[in-house]
């Protein structure tokens, strides 16, 4: 994946969005849904500088790469299919342009990641019902939304694959993962040292075109994070997670500012630590533009009917 670079000047507009929320809890600014209603049109923020890179490997082991990842200034996504050769590689190419028709706009809300992720429900479980085929994908990502007319990333997932953040000083994960053995760190029957050699781990509880009587289709998790000026966002598969430990990641996002450099290291430390799976990293650096104070906010777990 190449790097993309716009800047805010040059950056054609995309859509326009009222910039500020008649909600008393942040949100992201709706671009649409106002029925009706006749409301005076009103210029949204320019957009901050992003920079932004990708790579993505199949490792030392695997012989086909069944993640895939959608790299744009406002829409980041990663995928990890599930289902093996003629299956997962196809459900996480089936997410990810699910999601495309979104870097089409400029700002986004959570209805349209919720749009996205119910269309790629469907094109996973057609896919899954092929004879002899059973797929799924995880999904994390973040997108382009206004807070308060403020310039925030609104960041979601399903299943393993995560969301960090680095600010210059430290590695913040974003994203819980939807696993077995995350669930037993959260019960106290295991500590995060144990958790590593747990023979369990890669067990997800949660993915897309999957589904169970508790959470129906799947279940997503939202939260909403600032585009502080000089923040780094990484979204990447377990491939990455499984191999290289969080202070590796900082180590080699604190070393290397260049977005696809950075995207590029991480993935080949992954692969020279034993590269078991299929290795992703997107990254994404706010060179300016950007808010001035965070904004934290996290939603419980949506749990939705969709198809089936």
């Amino acid at each position: 994946m190449r790097t993309a670079r716009r800047s805010a000047s040059s950056r054609t507009p995309r859509s326009r969005s009222p910039t500020t929320s008649t909600s008393a809890t942040p949100r992201c600014t709706s671009r649409r849904g106002w029925g009706a209603v006749s409301l005076p049109e009103v210029e949204s923020p320019a957009p901050p500088l992003i920079e932004v890179g990708g790579v993505s490997h199949a490792g030392r082991v695997r012989q086909v790469n069944e993640d895939a990842a959608l790299v744009s200034d406002t829409v980041l996504v990663v995928a990890d299919g599930m289902g093996g050769h003629d299956a997962g590689d196809l459900a996480s190419a089936a997410v990810v342009e699910s999601f495309r028709p979104l870097t089409a706009y400029r700002w986004l809300e959570r209805a349209d990641v919720e749009a996205a992720i119910d269309s790629a429900h469907r094109a996973v479980r057609s896919i899954a019902a092929r004879p002899g085929a059973a797929a799924g994908s995880t999904l994390a990502g973040a997108v382009a939304c206004l807070v308060g007319g403020e310039p925030s990333w609104l960041v979601f997932h399903v299943g393993d694959s995560r969301v960090y953040r680095f600010d210059g000083e430290r590695l913040e994960r974003l994203t819980v993962d939807h696993s077995v053995v995350q669930e037993k760190v959260d019960a106290g029957e295991l500590t995060p040292a144990q958790a590593e050699a747990y023979p369990g781990k890669n067990v997800i509880t949660r993915a897309v075109g999957l589904s169970s009587p508790e959470t129906g289709p799947y279940a997503a998790d939202f939260s909403v994070r600032s585009m502080l000026s000089g923040d780094v966002l990484l979204v990447c598969s377990d491939g990455l997670t499984r191999e290289v430990p969080d202070g590796g990641i900082e180590a080699v996002l604190r070393a290397q500012p260049d977005p696809q450099e950075a995207a590029q290291a991480l993935v080949d430390k992954a692969v020279q630590a034993g590269g078991r799976d299929n290795v992703t990293a997107v990254v994404a650096v706010v060179i300016e533009g950007g808010p001035v104070h965070d904004v934290d906010e996290t939603t419980a777990p949506a749990t939705r009917g969709g198809a089936s």
